[in-house]
């Protein structure tokens, strides 16, 4: 699927009618059902005014890293530094966060709201290098339409 097909389904469940819980499920669910080296899709948020993330809705196998220190790991390093995160191969990054033996490489693209960073989507793989700069372009996309129902 191309991109511009993503994004338009991206915008049509963005203004759907459903709550904000269901858009961000189902955006999950797009992207890892139509990207096929997306095998974990997830969405963390500031959690409250605690220096952590907290897991809220995602596709992909369970974890149990449900809240990360602000820091810690790749989301965790997102969250101070307000830049995307792409690592093409995990086994080479010091301060990363085990998900699984499965995960290979890992996007992550922080969520501005009034210029506040206050989550961001996380894309985990199975694959090394498999992230381009089309995905930082829809994923940074996706960050920019979700901001708009936060």
């Amino acid at each position: 699927m191309s991109i511009d097909n993503l994004k338009t389904q991206v915008n049509q469940i963005i203004i759907s009618d459903s709550s904000k819980e269901v858009k961000l499920q189902n955006i999950c669910d797009l992207l890892e059902n139509t990207v096929s080296y997306y095998d974990w899709v997830g969405f963390y948020f500031k959690n409250g005014n605690k220096e952590e993330l907290k897991l809220a809705q995602y596709t992909g196998e369970p974890t149990e890293h449900t809240i990360i220190p602000f820091g810690k790991g790749i989301c965790g390093q997102v969250a101070v530094s307000n830049e995307n995160f792409v690592v093409q191969d995990v086994s080479s990054q010091d301060n990363y966060i085990s998900c699984g033996w499965k995960v290979k490489s890992e996007i992550v693209i922080p969520i501005f709201v009034n210029d506040e960073n206050i989550g961001q989507i996380d894309i985990d793989s199975h694959s090394v290098n498999p992230f381009t700069e089309k995905d930082e372009e829809l994923l940074e996309y996706i960050c920019d339409r979700v901001s708009t129902i936060l």
